[in-house]
């Protein structure tokens, strides 16, 4: 009896270490998460602005013209 009582005692010694480990790792994961958060949010706003930039950039370029063949060209 007293044995189970031990094994007991061994296994709820385990269960709490493990939820110490698992509760760091939560915690070590939740900075992590936050810290790519943060990347991702600045790689968004690099790519709104570069988008920004090339948007400003096509609308300084001429449309294209299409080409018309000449008369000769069509009657050769």
């Amino acid at each position: 009896m007293i044995a189970d009582f031990q094994e007991l005692s061994d296994k709820i010694e385990q269960l709490a270490e493990l939820t110490q480990s698992l509760r760091r790792e939560n915690a070590q994961l939740r900075q992590a998460n936050a810290a790519l958060v943060a990347e991702n949010l600045g790689h968004q706003k690099r790519l709104a602005e570069a988008h920004a930039r090339v948007s400003a950039l096509l609308e300084h370029i001429p449309p294209l013209e299409t080409a018309t063949p000449e008369k000769e060209d069509i009657q050769s």
